[in-house]
């Protein structure tokens, strides 16, 4: 029986280690975690019936295998959630479905509702030109805009980096207002410093002459005038939040032989030529294996393997984290007023998450926990639970304040820009740390190819997911490397290259030349 370890129980590490199991060929799997908890990234965090999920989560996928394989795991609801009955919605069914006012292992349909808050104001996220935008941006910035955008279309500036990038697509005004600020307060680096693809990636389809085209064509289509909020479409979550998927995984991988072993940390890798012989553990053990899937920082992975070449090392040590904190804040109201059609218990604001622009706080974003699932809140009815969410790297001033310093430093930022009216509404806090939340596009990160080749040749060893790749997937992404891993691995290919290739950024760098 060959054995194969997987370094993480995240999404990358469990999708795998399913994978693998649910197959008749007869794998020995070991996964190991460091934490006591499933997910990464993606685990929720339970603090005194409130639950957190780190980061925000949407449940969204293009790919049919991803949304089959979630829908295995937790079925879509087949009754209305607590919020839907309480406000008389009627949110999509699916026939036989679990009812989750009395099950646990469902999979809700939620309306995704994103804004940037800018001066006090909300704007669409992404940014769009419609007459609420005009409104908050006033006639001088408009006009400002518009001129910039201009500009930018008849004088483009080399995509060698990121600022570039954002200018080329909406004009300097909007990159000023917009996105300078957000992107050197997430990676602590100025958009100049950062590389250009991190912005292809995020901002895929994204372009002041697309939104153009998209309002022109709403305004000849009156249906598409009711709503008047941003971006509106459905995503599945989670009832308990993202964690639960991943703790029902973890469960199903343990009930169909595989093996678990949390709060173990894979400290180092040995390598015999060109194949992964062994792994040592933080639990003083020392594991052989056939094959190693390995989504922990591919910086950790490197520096912890044998025979490595000087210059691969170099830029192991070179690829640079963003971590983050998040406060959990528990208000009795919000200050925010709902200003949208859309009905929300409280009539809070109906975001999932803010993108905080105000360059007078640290803050990042904030989400609101109600939005997401009704079930992530205790007290659904009377309280409203908040994340603010703060970037910052690992043994930074900002990463050493105290719980105390972090939620006092939280609740003054949520008055400052008026998310509450002032500290009295805070009937509780709760502080988490994420490390190496985001890998970051700049230093040795244009190194990257060069590394990930050496790699690929190290015949038994896969990389996937976010850390793994060093690459800024999304959920259904990370998971479809460990699709790719495991056919490699069941197939005995050597070909790596459709793990690499998910969520690359090859069509945008085709569009670009063909233009």
């Amino acid at each position: 029986m060959k054995k194969v370890i997987i370094i993480g129980g995240g999404p990358a590490g469990l999708t795998a280690a399913y994978e693998l199991l649910k197959t008749e060929d007869g794998w020995d799997v070991t996964v190991f975690e460091e934490s006591d908890s499933f997910g990464g990234i993606s685990k929720t965090v339970n603090y005194n019936g409130n639950r957190m999920d780190m980061g925000g989560h949407r449940f969204f996928s293009k790919a049919p295998e991803v949304n089959q394989w979630w829908e295995e795991m937790l079925p879509s609801q087949g009754s209305p959630s607590r919020d839907d009955i309480m406000l008389k919605r009627c949110p999509p069914l699916a026939e036989g479905g679990p009812d989750p006012e009395t099950e646990d292992a469902v999979m809700l349909t939620r309306r995704r509702v994103s804004r940037i808050f800018f001066d006090g104001k909300f704007y669409d996220y992404p940014i769009s030109l419609k007459v609420e935008t005009f409104k908050n941006m006033g006639l001088k910035k408009t006009v400002q805009c518009g001129f910039s955008y201009l500009g930018a279309m008849l004088h483009k500036l080399p995509e060698d980096n990121l600022e570039n990038f954002y200018i080329n697509s909406f004009g300097k005004q909007l990159y000023s207002m917009f996105f300078e600020y957000y992107t050197q307060n997430l990676w602590g680096r100025h958009p100049s410093e950062i590389d250009a693809s991190w912005g292809a990636q995020r901002t895929k389809g994204l372009s002041i002459s697309g939104i153009i085209r998209d309002v022109l064509g709403k305004a000849f289509h009156s249906k598409n005038r009711e709503v008047n909020t941003s971006l509106i479409e459905e995503f599945k979550y989670p009832k308990l939040g993202p964690g639960q998927l991943w703790e029902i995984t973890a469960e199903r991988i343990q009930n169909m032989g595989g093996s678990i072993h949390k709060n173990t940390k894979v400290l180092s890798l040995e390598k015999d030529g060109n194949r992964v012989v062994s792994a040592a553990c933080s639990d003083g053990k020392v594991y052989p294996c056939d094959y190693v899937i390995s989504s922990m920082p591919l910086k950790d992975l490197v520096l912890g393997m044998n025979d490595v070449p000087s210059e691969m090392r170099r830029i192991a040590e070179g690829l640079p984290y963003r971590d983050y904190m998040t406060l959990g804040v528990l208000v009795k109201k919000l200050a925010l007023e709902n200003k949208t059609n859309l009905k929300t218990v409280g009539d809070i604001v109906p975001d999932c998450w803010v993108y905080v622009q105000d360059r007078s706080v640290k803050m990042g974003r904030f989400q609101i926990y109600n939005n997401w699932s009704p079930y992530l809140v205790k007290d659904l009815e009377n309280t409203v639970w908040v994340g603010l969410e703060y970037f910052c790297t690992e043994g930074d001033a900002f990463w050493e304040q105290s719980e105390e310093e972090f939620a006092k430093l939280g609740v003054e930022e949520m008055v400052r820009i008026g998310i509450i009216s002032d500290a009295g509404q805070v009937m509780d806090t709760h502080m988490e740390k994420v490390k190496k939340a985001y890998p970051a596009y700049f230093d040795t990160y244009a190194e990257i190819d060069t590394l990930t080749d050496w790699l690929n040749t190290i015949d038994n060893l896969f990389c996937v997911g976010r850390n793994g790749q060093h690459r800024y997937n999304n959920l259904d992404h990370s998971m479809m490397t460990s699709f790719e891993a495991v056919k490699c691995i069941r197939s005995g290919s050597s070909d790596k290259s459709k793990i690499w290739n998910v969520n690359t950024e090859k069509e945008y760098h085709e569009e670009k030349r063909n233009r």
